[in-house]
């Protein structure tokens, strides 16, 4: 475990908790790339139950839905952007299935926001538990809150990249970038994880992916399950018809 983690932290001061506040605490999460400053944003009054977290995960996934919807309206329009195939020939003009997608971008934007807390609170809450198994002494609220205040600033930038990647060639770029930041952010996660929870690097690690691993086993056994019966169904067959033209 690192040393510099026996080192006692002091609690963040508390500020008023205005919308100013949150960009301040977002742009720390994001440039103090330390265990300690996620080790002292986890002792902030905030932090305390998960409901600034979850506010902050519901409002900028509702955010980032807006902010593409019209972006990509706007791309649209302005011919850089290639419209969705068969709008206009189900609406009558190109116009007309352009207002109907940044309708339905308006409306479905809190269910994205809201299906966007869900999973955010079951992903923390299970890298968490995973963390306590490796002895670490961080809460749920805690981890929710030094994550979220990660995870928000880059969904919201990440929501003006995602219609831009369907604009000719600027899409490799786009994309290039976006994996730069994704990995960045996990980085970030992972060192809020080890911060709150004084974990070693292996632990947190291990905190972090674990979840994921144990899905992607839970998704793959069924798929190898269905392939190797479609690849050896042929074979069985033949197996119980050689079987029953033997019977008298």
């Amino acid at each position: 475990m690192n040393d510099q983690m026996n080192v006692p932290m002091s609690p963040e001061p508390h500020q008023p908790s205005g919308i100013s506040q949150w960009f301040s605490t977002w742009r720390t999460a994001v440039t103090n790339r330390s265990e300690q400053t996620y080790a002292r944003m986890a002792e902030h009054p905030d932090a305390a139950t998960p409901n600034r977290a979850l506010t902050w995960v519901f409002l900028a996934g509702t955010m980032a839905a807006l902010i593409s919807g019209i972006l990509q309206v706007i791309l649209t329009l302005a011919g850089v952007a290639p419209q969705t195939p068969g709008l206009a020939d189900l609406f009558g003009s190109a116009q007309s299935g352009i207002a109907f997608s940044l309708g339905i971008s308006i409306c479905i934007s809190p269910v994205a926001g809201a299906l966007g807390a869900l999973f955010f609170a079951i992903s923390v809450g299970i890298i968490q538990w995973i963390a306590k198994r490796f002895g670490g002494t961080g809460t749920f609220s805690k981890l929710a809150y030094t994550m979220a205040a990660v995870s928000v600033p880059f969904t919201l930038f990440s929501s003006l990249l995602t219609p831009l990647s369907s604009v000719p060639y600027l899409g490799i770029c786009t994309g290039l970038l976006s994996l730069l930041l994704g990995i960045y952010a996990v980085f970030l996660e992972v060192t809020a994880v080890k911060g709150v929870n004084q974990l070693s690097w292996g632990q947190a690690i291990g905190s972090f992916f674990l979840p994921t691993v144990i899905l992607l086993c839970c998704a793959l056994v069924p798929i190898g399950v269905i392939a190797t019966m479609r690849l050896l169904g042929p074979q069985i067959g033949n197996t119980f018809s050689t079987i029953t033209n033997s019977l008298p």
